[in-house]
């Protein structure tokens, strides 16, 4: 871990370079689906430094509230499934990210984001066994951090700042940021100078208060950080207000030890000054004058508090990037968080169950025991999987985006596993039918991963069931961007639409309008806009549905359940089962899974008698169907679950 601090500070340059050119596609997918939601980031050490950027970027990119923990936090506190969930790791290898990671990940929240800086860690192998979870690997240049994170730091720092700014349409912003950034990184600038010149009177004092406006948050935080944990030296927070009340009567009774370094930006320097003309003038100020924009301003706080930690640790006798670790040290950094037991109602459940009642019920099993609950969930839960378990199926119908395909890669052909799960069933001669909202594309994605003889005996339900065709059909579907009579009054509306246009494209076929979001907007908006496009409209009959990426208005007799009933033709009075990953209403597979036999691999019903989520805990999507499909064991065409199946 040790390394001499100067060299780490020598490769500040070349770090931000990485970060300013590294490929942001999977980062940008990553905060766009997090847009969506409240946030909490969670990181430890250094990373924790991250944790509050990320936590500000989020703020005032999306006005939605974030949060800060540490993994200790967030895997003992309970919380909404619909908040994104972030955690920030530069090694990827302590007991404390990884312990938070397995119990987050239990619990299935609507995102779980990952950014680590190796792709060999344990905490990105735990995440590869649970594909839903959002992994982003990005390793800097600068190579692993001394005892002190630094490179990483900074270049997590940066591409998230990167990725915000341009996911929301503030490339101006991240522009002058990197402008800025740079004579911050040249050794030996002219404001380099001037701040180690400002801040050298301090450092004769064993006390320090920082205070700082909201931008400059992040710096001010991690020098806190930077001097605890290298014994630099005592170190204060407060902002410019939260100093005012109390914290300044530190100064009145121990000023003669103290001194006050004050971070000053654009938008808060006429409170900075006010509040700095008050500071007696026995007591050692040093201004550091931070320029630009928000984004500009965290990042270059960031680069002062990297530089300052320094500067302070070497006229101190300390080189903060190998200060000495005690033997203590390394054992209290190994210790084991603490384990949760499983109470002695819930310990008849198996792991499934739980994951399944608790998707289910929509609240903990604790909660389910404490309201009297949990034995109907059990009683429910039991039932529907031996009434699976005895049926024997003539045919299945799986949705296509999110539920054979990841639908972060939707337009990539399915997995090698998932293509071969289908294979040995056709093969077996079981009739395969697909319903998707999509079109063509899932045709010819289709005919990629299977072989050609197969094809004739599986049927595609294009359009969410507006056409049912086989898969060696290439004239299927008719994919004329002419709307049929019904819908066209509502091309034209939705077009038309100021709010629509801008937001939103726009895609229309014979029996069937999608509307997909160009910019990060919530789900509800769009259904809304959408909705009262409808209702002004007085179109009568059209239904209306969400997929995972989109929301998509049906004419009148248009259902995934066409595609039901045109299996049934080939297999007569069996029964067929059913799986898709948007169970809940409106989700576009709501229909399809009110069948007798169908299972979710993501979004459930609350209907207790069917679509259940019978997969592992912290599994969801094309694993899940994986799951499923792997059980299922052929006999004369027909599908059975294997004997202990999905317990």
């Amino acid at each position: 871990m040790a390394r001499p601090y100067a060299s780490e500070m020598a490769k500040l340059a070349e770090t931000f370079t990485w970060a300013a050119g590294a490929d942001l596609h999977p980062l940008r997918q990553a905060v766009r689906l997090a847009g969506l939601a409240p946030l909490r980031a969670i990181g430890s050490g250094g990373s924790l430094t991250a944790a509050h950027a990320l936590a500000g970027l989020h703020q005032r990119f999306t006005g939605r509230i974030a949060a800060v923990a540490t993994p200790l936090e967030a895997a003992d506190e309970p919380l909404d499934t619909g908040v994104a969930t972030w955690l920030l790791s530069a090694g990827g290898g302590n007991v404390d990210i990884i312990a938070a990671a397995k119990a987050l990940i239990q619990r299935e929240p609507r995102q779980i984001g990952v950014l680590c800086g190796r792709d060999d860690s344990p905490l990105a192998e735990l995440c590869r066994q649970h594909p839903f979870v959002d992994l982003l690997t990005y390793s800097p240049p600068a190579g692993k951090d001394g005892f002190l994170a630094t490179n990483s730091l900074l270049g997590f720092v940066a591409l998230l700042t990167r990725a915000y700014a341009l996911e929301f349409g503030a490339e101006a912003d991240w522009e002058d940021t990197a402008k800025r950034l740079q004579t911050l990184l040249l050794e030996g600038s002219a404001t380099l100078k001037s701040w180690e010149a400002a801040t050298a009177p301090l450092w004769a004092r064993p006390t320090t208060l920082v205070l700082y406006g909201p931008t400059a948050r992040v710096g001010a935080v991690d020098l806190e950080s930077k001097f605890t944990e290298a014994a630099i030296g005592n170190l204060q927070l407060a902002d410019y207000r939260n100093f005012a009340h109390g914290r300044h009567h530190w100064l009145a009774k121990r000023g003669e030890t103290s001194g006050v370094l004050a971070f000053v930006t654009d938008s808060d320097r006429a409170l900075a000054e006010r509040t700095l003309d008050l500071i007696p003038p026995d007591i050692p100020l040093a201004r550091i004058e931070l320029a630009g924009g928000p984004g500009a301003t965290a990042l270059a706080s960031l680069v002062a508090a990297l530089r300052i930690t320094g500067w302070a640790g070497f006229t101190r006798g300390i080189d903060p990037g190998r200060p000495g670790v005690p033997e203590f040290g390394r054992k209290l950094y190994n210790l084991p968080l603490p384990r949760s037991g499983r109470s002695s109602a819930t310990a008849r459940l198996t792991p499934r169950e739980s994951a399944a009642i608790v998707r289910k019920a929509g609240v903990d099993l604790g909660q389910l025991v404490t309201s009297g609950e949990l034995d109907r969930w059990r009683s429910a839960i039991v039932t529907f999987r031996s009434r699976l378990c005895e049926a024997s199926f003539g045919g299945i119908v799986l949705d296509y985006d999110g539920t054979i395909v990841d639908t972060r890669h939707r337009f990539e052909p399915a997995s090698a596993e998932m293509s071969a799960e289908l294979v040995r069933l056709a093969e077996a001669g079981v009739r395969i039918a697909v319903a998707t909202g999509r079109g063509r594309s899932v045709r010819h994605d289709l005919q990629r991963i299977l072989p050609r003889p197969l094809w004739s005996q599986i049927l595609i339900g294009y359009y969410n069931g507006a056409e049912v065709a086989p898969l060696d059909d290439d004239e299927a579907p008719n994919g004329a961007e002419t709307s049929c009579a019904s819908l066209q009054p509502l091309v034209d509306a939705l077009r038309s639409h100021p709010e629509l246009a801008k937001c939103a494209r726009q895609e229309n076929r014979p029996f069937q309008i999608t509307l997909e979001a160009l910019r990060v907007m919530p789900e509800s908006r769009l259904w809304d806009l959408a909705q009262q496009v409808i209702l002004l409209a007085d179109a009568k009959g059209v239904t209306v549905t969400r997929s995972s990426h989109s929301i998509d208005i049906v004419a009148a007799g248009v259902s995934k359940q066409n595609v039901v009933r045109r299996l049934r033709e080939a297999v007569g009075d069996s029964h067929i089962l059913a799986i898709g990953d948007r169970g809940r209403w409106p989700g576009n597979d709501y229909e399809l899974l009110r069948e007798p036999f169908a299972l979710s691999v993501d979004e459930i019903s609350v209907d207790p008698v069917t679509c259940w989520h019978l997969g592992e805990a912290g599994q969801r999507g094309p694993a899940v169907t994986l799951d499923y499909l792997s059980a299922l064991e052929v006999d004369g065409g027909h599908l059975r679950f294997g004997e202990g199946a999905l317990r």
